[in-house]
């Protein structure tokens, strides 16, 4: 385990893995050159897999082909780059790498949310190895928690309450926040992960929020 990843499974507390899923070859084969090398040997000794009790996910971005392209119908990023799903939050926040751009967006289905940051410079600089590992390094629970309508986070509360997610599940909210519910415990419910992304995705425009990094990076003191 190297000091990154070191970072992410004990400091940052998120493992050990649960639920592990075996990458075939094919799967190894298929995404060797697109992503990261470092992220594809974390496939290979975890497999595809939750952590933190489940708070986290790593995927196979196989299964979110569609729901990716979902999100990204009618954005700017439909034609930017090659984009893959390569982990997820227990409420279904995406994490999205572009083969150019790397970790570059992240999507927030209950609020119909798109955040990107583009990390082509990083990507450039440090190359793939490094910005995978800073990425894992980096993370932090409360970042993909969600905050009740109390503005505490909400994990621990629905695990303790709903129990542990399979694989295929996430902790959705009945009736979704787009159509006028609230981000309360009580509305939680465990739903099929890919069922209800997609179900999401239906519901109105998506938002594309600003990407704070290239703002800063365009102020004249940046230049």
């Amino acid at each position: 385990m190297n000091e990154y990843f070191d970072e992410f499974y004990n400091f940052s507390g998120f493992g050990p893995a649960i639920k592990s899923i075996t990458p075939s070859q094919a799967t190894l084969d298929k995404y060797k050159g697109k992503l990261p090398d470092r992220l594809l040997e974390y496939w290979q000794e975890y497999g595809f897999c939750g952590w933190g009790d489940g708070l986290f996910w790593t995927v196979n971005p196989d299964d979110y082909e569609d729901i990716l392209r979902e999100w990204l119908q009618g954005t700017p990023f439909e034609e930017n780059d090659d984009y893959y799903v390569i982990a997820r939050g227990a409420f279904g926040k995406l994490f999205v790498w572009g083969e150019r751009t790397g970790q570059s967006i992240k999507i927030e289905g209950n609020y119909g949310m798109i955040f990107p940051t583009d990390c082509t410079d990083d990507l450039n600089e440090d190359g793939a190895t490094l910005t995978i590992e800073l990425f894992f390094s980096s993370l932090y629970k409360e970042s993909i928690d969600l905050l009740g309508i109390d503005d505490k986070p909400l994990f621990e509360r629905t695990f303790k309450k709903l129990g542990e997610l399979s694989s295929d599940e996430m902790y959705g909210f009945e009736p979704a926040l787009a159509l006028g519910g609230e981000p309360k415990l009580e509305n939680l419910k465990k739903v099929p992960v890919l069922e209800h992304l997609s179900f999401l995705a239906s519901l109105g425009e998506k938002r594309v929020m600003a990407d704070i990094v290239a703002m800063s990076n365009a102020l004249p003191h940046n230049q």
